[in-house]
């Protein structure tokens, strides 16, 4: 079996991936911000085969720590998960603020990519990275989330980059897009409505759910996606 880190594993996409890598007999690290008593339930039903660390996503040192704090409990990763990401509030770009740009892409991609670096740093035998994207990088995110969607797209652009870089060291990048997932970042963002509103806009006619994203992410870390590198995977329904 491998083992695997996620960030952001408390909940949603990241919480299935974790219970279903430990289903599959996989050991799972996994960060936390600040939903300690959800990271530490889930790690709990998970087994002695799951840890969880907390760190911020978008600190830099705390980010090493994570990746250090694993390696010496579990050694080498074979696969991690780039799933630590937020929204920012729902907002046209006249209602953006600097200070909305700078928390979204201080977590979205310097976060993120600052994960990548410390990911591959602990891969000496090859590997796989997946980037959890989002189909808002290519509709735009117009009249909600713009600041959110141009991150996403840093997000494809560097994954992109990171599989040509790292090919010679055998470690595959790819990037999951998913569209209108059921979790509460919605909610977060200050539109709890907004899934079920919009479901029926969707090709498949429902949103997607977390499992549904984590399946596909614990493929493109297995060997049946030996062949697949800077690949941008839709798991959107259509959308």
């Amino acid at each position: 079996m491998s083992t695997y880190v996620i960030t952001g594993g408390s909940q949603g996409i990241g919480a299935a991936f974790v219970r279903l890598a430990a289903q599959r007999g996989h050991k799972v690290g996994f960060s936390y911000g600040r939903s300690q008593a959800a990271a530490e339930a889930l790690a709990a039903e998970c087994g002695a085969g799951v840890l969880a660390v907390q760190a911020d996503a978008a600190d830099e040192t705390a980010t090493v720590r994570l990746f250090q704090t694993l390696a010496e409990a579990f050694g080498p990763i074979d696969g991690f998960v780039n799933n630590a990401g937020i929204t920012g509030p729902f907002a046209t770009i006249e209602q953006v603020t600097p200070a909305i740009i700078d928390e979204v892409f201080a977590v979205n991609v310097r976060g993120a990519f600052i994960a990548l670096r410390e990911a591959a740093r602990h891969m000496p035998n090859g590997g796989a990275i997946v980037n959890i994207s989002s189909r808002a990088s290519g509709i735009g995110g117009g009249g909600e989330w713009v600041h959110y969607a141009a991150s996403k797209g840093a997000v494809d652009t560097f994954t992109i980059g990171a599989s040509r870089e790292f090919a010679k060291r055998n470690i595959r990048v790819n990037a999951i897009n998913p569209g209108l997932i059921d979790t509460d970042i919605h909610a977060k963002a200050g539109d709890a409505a907004r899934v079920g509103r919009m479901g029926a806009t969707v090709p498949l006619g429902r949103a997607g759910t977390p499992e549904e994203v984590a399946r596909v992410a614990l493929w493109l870390l297995s060997d049946e996606a030996s062949y697949v590198t800077g690949a941008l995977l839709p798991v959107s329904g259509g959308r």
